[in-house]
């Protein structure tokens, strides 16, 4: 068995952090709807599917196979954090049918077996995105049965899920290394939805040591390379911008770059590690909306897929099913490196898109999220309302961490969690706040006996000024914005560090820059704007503000602002009760004054209310300014 590389930081155990707030209480709403209702054994759909009879008669080149991988990753973390005993029955007795109608070569998947990714099949033209002949998911639900198995194994080690996983391992070891079968004909986006496999081979890796698993990998890496419309590694390393990546598709893009985060970590490769770099600083600067998801589908057959990255538009798509993706990658990164910019990415989306596109019943889900836009609660079978579950279950592994000098606070907000300290003792910190609406936070040392070690708390990016204080005595630490807060003393319990952030209202500036693409009888490309509009958006902390329909009725407003950041009149109002957030009004020379709300909440999460988070400015305001959130 390998030696795994050591990780910058470790999560808790499972079942060890307790998250309160807003993010606490999307968690609850989480168990209690979709991880409750829409599985509840292997007669379920999204279970039954998998039955042998049905399977054997399946034509269909659907996807709806992976639902069972996302359950169980998503309800064996909410068990394991819960102690809800119903739900972890309920997960044990999903992987005991799983494993009962497992081929014996392996197969899990819900396709015919002449439909199946072992079984060659003739090429035919590829349309727009890619698509293979005849099997496009199969690999992909295989994928999340794998990472969702070995969630279950983390979470319940004596659950069987990794005898079932190891089996799945061994059959995609043999068609793709063996056998010598070509991964990215089995999915489509020119193979991304396939070489995505990459991800869930690692987990493999790290919890069995199989030499062979890094092999599949490196294999699956060669082929998604050697694909002319992928050449996911090659056109990285080359510059290029996610958009042009195969099909641009932000979602399966995303979770490629998870498993080549983790192969890079595991074998030491270079070119890996400056892939993922470069693609991550890309997406950050060109492709996210101003919530924190990847945003796209603007001039595009997909909605799903990035814009090229000199294309803004506030009415461009965050598909849930990508957020899930950017927080796992963000996620791996900060394991890996312990940077405090990964785990500010987290945060961001938490605290917006992700929490903007979950209905308060914790059942219903936004497919698609628009910073200018109807919300709209997505159907039964929909990818996004298992992603959005998934994702909400990555928060409390983030949170907080344990390292070889002490312990750290990645996420801010009300909470709690038990984590070994480098002495062999154990640390209980418990996180009072009213983050985010206000920045007053008392992080409480629970200890059973003095210990030393660095205690390490995130500052946001937006926080300058923050100041620490042990009790009510003010530290001379620093407290970058952007970075961690560290703090190395002999603790004692019961010692309270606090940290004071100044919040104050943002303004955030784009433009709508249309502009067509073509190239110049001699290849240079040649770019030709059509269109320019600048439009201007809020925040206040690390909460985005949008506002609903103008006056009643309209769906959009043009408004005259100051050039100046500083002379905009935006008002934060009282609270409407204890630990409401504040609204803001922005007052305006013109017309009323116009309220707005975190986005998250906005019209109480109802289906079809509106969101306006980019206002129009009047073509006198330049809309030129320093955004440092982000496209959209």
């Amino acid at each position: 068995m390998s030696e795994p590389r050591p990780r910058a930081q470790r999560p808790p155990a499972p079942g060890r952090v307790r998250l309160g707030g807003l993010l606490g209480e999307a968690l609850d709403a989480n168990l209690r709807g979709r991880l409750s209702h829409f599985v509840e054994g292997p007669e379920s759909p999204a279970i039954a599917i998998f039955d042998p009879a049905h399977r054997a008669r399946n034509e269909e080149g659907d996807w709806y196979g992976e639902h069972a991988g996302k359950w169980l990753h998503a309800a064996a973390r909410a068990a394991a954090r819960s102690g809800d005993a119903t739900l972890a029955a309920r997960v044990r007795a999903v992987v005991a049918y799983l494993a009962r109608v497992q081929d014996g070569d392996g197969y899990l998947g819900t396709y015919a077996p002449h439909r199946r990714f072992t079984v060659p099949q003739p090429p035919k033209p590829e349309s727009w995105n890619g698509e293979p002949a005849l099997r496009t998911w199969d690999v992909w639900t295989h994928a999340y049965l794998l990472a969702g198995l070995l969630q279950v194994h983390r979470c319940f080690p004596d659950a069987g899920a990794l005898d079932v996983a190891r089996r799945i391992g061994d059959l995609c070891w043999r068609t793709f290394c063996e056998r010598g079968l070509d991964i990215t004909g089995t999915g489509n986006h020119h193979g991304l939805s396939a070489t995505v496999l990459l991800d869930p081979v690692m987990d493999l890796h790290a919890a069995t040591g199989d030499a062979r698993c890094l092999q599949l990998a490196a294999r699956i890496l060669e082929q998604a390379d050697a694909q002319p419309r992928l050449a996911l590694l090659e056109r990285a390393l080359a510059g290029a911008d996610p958009s042009e990546i195969a099909t641009g598709k932000a979602y399966q893009l995303c979770w490629n770059l998870v498993g080549l985060a983790k192969f890079a970590h595991a074998t030491g490769r270079e070119d890996c590690r400056q892939a993922v770099d470069a693609q991550w600083q890309a997406i950050r600067e060109h492709h996210l909306s101003l919530g924190g998801g990847p945003f796209g589908g603007i001039g595009h057959r997909s909605r799903e897929v990035f814009n090229p990255a000199f294309v803004f538009d506030p009415e461009a798509y965050v598909e849930t099913c990508s957020i899930l993706a950017w927080v796992q990658l963000n996620r791996e990164l900060l394991a890996i490196t312990g940077e405090a910019r990964y785990a500010e990415e987290i945060e961001r989306s938490a605290y917006n898109d992700l929490l903007g596109a979950q209905a308060p019943d914790g059942e219903d889900w936004c497919y698609y999220s628009y910073a200018n836009g109807r919300r709209i609660h997505t159907t039964y079978w929909r990818c996004c309302k298992s992603s959005g579950a998934m994702a909400l279950e990555e928060l409390p592994d983030a949170a907080y961490a344990a390292d070889d000098r002490g312990a750290t606070v990645n996420l801010l907000g009300p909470g709690e969690a038990v984590l070994p300290l480098p002495d062999g003792g154990e640390l209980r910190l418990t996180q009072r706040t009213g983050y985010p609406v206000d920045g007053v936070v008392a992080l409480e040392i629970g200890l059973a006996r003095p210990s030393r070690f660095r205690l390490r708390v995130r500052v946001p990016a937006w926080a300058e000024g923050a100041a620490l204080a042990l009790g009510d005595a003010p530290l001379d630490a620093a407290a970058p914005a952007g970075g961690y807060a560290e703090v190395e003393r002999t603790w004692q319990p019961g010692d309270v560090l606090r940290l004071a952030l100044p919040i104050a209202p943002r303004v955030h500036r784009r433009v709508y820059a249309n502009t067509q693409a073509s190239r110049a009888p001699d290849g240079a490309p040649v770019r030709q704007q059509v269109l320019h509009q600048a439009y201007a958006a809020f925040a206040l902390g690390p909460l985005v503000y949008a506002t609903g329909l103008v006056d009643g009725y309209r769906t959009a407003e043009t408004v005259r602002l100051p050039e100046r950041d500083g002379d905009v009149r935006l008002e934060p109002l009282p609270p409407a009760g204890p630990g409401e957030p504040r609204a803001l009004r922005l007052h305006l020379h013109e017309r009323a004054p116009i309220d707005f709300a975190p986005y998250y909440g906005l019209g109480g999460r109802r289906d079809r209310s509106w969101r306006l988070t980019w206002l129009r400015l009047a073509p006198t305001a330049t809309g030129a300014g320093d955004d440092d959130c982000g496209a959209m």
